[in-house]
């Protein structure tokens, strides 16, 4: 029984608002989808990206693992990561190869009849989520939609917004943001913001201080990922915990972080960091260096794989990525108070409805 040549194909899904973050604004969000096939099965696998992403897929991947085993998924994996070095690891192949190897970690589980979660092996039969959204495009009526139906519809206890409108240049509006929050939430729901890098150093210092007022316990990326020491002052500066990792394109990116002392939980992306492969080894070096890790949007992609951490947080509840993983694939998870349970039939346990998406498709 070999691999046959992944199908790859990619859709574009306008958002249903405008969405913006601290330092990049969007309307549309892409994703690309590999489903790789042996013997009777079909594994599904899916990353966020550009069509680059599909197209990278497809020319350079797709040729190289036809004809593998489908049990081997370390040497695929190894095979795909060392034909990327002239291209370049981060970014487009990187989110290539991640897609792939979830594909084949779904189909190694239909092939054996498990469900993924029982063949990793589980440590836990719930995994926490936290709403995630809140973007800085958002009015108050907007926002407080948005908090109100996680936390007082859904009962998702922990929830997260975005600030550092405009690189940091809305501090007031920030502030206050997290004030209307709050209020919204109530006194016992556990609040997160995230400002994607768009503060300096000492801003950061001085915001978090301020968000301490309002028990923001979680503060992910005050300054940029790339500036591993300025993560390490703020840090060190503050109560709240800080929160990287989601721009880890490999395992040594992981590494730095982590012998940095950047982080108090380290943010995983299977869709990016190399798959489900790559997931599980970055999580096991966090173990060993006494970190929590949370993994970042793309819930469905990781609900298997982070039932088998036994240093998981949480996953990240996206809108957008909800949304889309509700729109595409029968088998979606429900988040109804705070947590969710992995499928319990073959596979990953979602089936593209390839006839209802079709509209989206671009490549």
């Amino acid at each position: 029984m070999k691999l046959h040549r992944p199908a790859v194909s990619v859709y574009t899904v306008p958002t249903d608002a405008p969405e913006a973050d601290g330092t990049l604004s969007w309307d549309a969000t892409s994703i690309v989808i590999a489903e790789v096939s042996a013997g009777d099965a079909t594994g599904t696998g899916w990353t966020y990206g550009p069509p680059a992403v599909g197209a990278f897929l497809d020319e350079q991947l797709g040729p190289l693992v036809e004809g593998r085993d489908p049990l081997d998924i370390p040497a695929v994996h190894a095979a795909m990561s060392a034909s990327v070095r002239n291209a370049g690891r981060p970014g487009v192949a990187a989110c290539a190869i991640s897609a792939l190897d979830i594909a084949l970690w779904d189909l190694k589980a239909r092939l054996l009849e498990l469900p993924l979660a029982r063949l990793l092996g589980v440590c836990r039969e719930e995994v926490q989520v936290y709403g995630s959204g809140g973007f800085t495009t958002y009015h108050d009526t907007h926002l407080a939609a948005q908090l109100n139906g996680w936390v007082h519809g859904q009962h998702i206890p922990r929830v997260k917004i975005k600030i550092g409108e405009d690189w940091g240049r809305a501090v007031r509006r920030d502030l206050a943001r997290v004030r209307e929050a709050r209020r919204v939430i109530g006194s016992q729901a556990e609040l997160y913001v995230d400002a994607n890098g768009a503060y300096t150093r000492k801003q950061a210092v001085r915001i978090g201080h301020t968000l301490a007022e309002q028990g923001v316990g979680w503060f992910e990326e005050p300054v940029s990922s790339d500036d591993l020491t300025g993560l390490r002052l703020v840090r060190d500066a503050l109560v709240c915990d800080v929160a990287a990792g989601e721009y880890g394109y490999d395992l040594p990116y992981f590494a730095r972080m982590i012998a940095a002392g950047a982080v108090d939980c380290l943010q995983i992306d299977a869709t990016r960091c190399g798959g489900i492969t790559e997931f599980l080894r970055a999580a096991a070096l966090a173990q060993a260096h006494g970190l929590e890790v949370s993994a970042h949007c793309a819930p469905h992609a990781h609900a298997a794989a982070c039932a088998a951490l036994p240093n998981l947080r949480h996953i990240e509840w996206f809108h957008d990525h909800v949304r889309i993983e509700d729109m595409f694939f029968d088998g979606a998870l429900d988040p109804a108070g705070g947590t969710i349970r992995p499928v319990t039939g073959p596979g990953h346990g979602l089936e593209l409805r390839t006839e209802e998406v079709a509209r989206y498709r671009v490549a």
